[in-house]
């Protein structure tokens, strides 16, 4: 495989990676959240949810381009 290939592959690995990583605990907090407002019926929980996943996504990300610019 030639170098440029290769940085290619790289590069588009980590997107996806970075994608991954943001999108997961976002989607699984919010459906944590909006499952618990349907069995408390309350309708903030979810928003909460949301917002707690964003952070956690954001301090994932930050961690792993840490790492990889080490």
């Amino acid at each position: 495989m030639k170098k440029e290939n290769r940085e290619i592959a790289n590069a588009l690995i980590m997107i996806l990676q970075i994608s991954i990583t943001m999108l997961v605990p976002i989607l699984i907090c919010s459906l944590g959240g909006a499952w618990l407002d349907g069995k408390l019926g309350t309708k903030w929980i979810g928003v909460v949810g949301f917002f707690l996943g964003a952070i956690a996504g954001f301090q994932n990300v930050y961690r792993l381009v840490k790492r990889y610019f080490k």
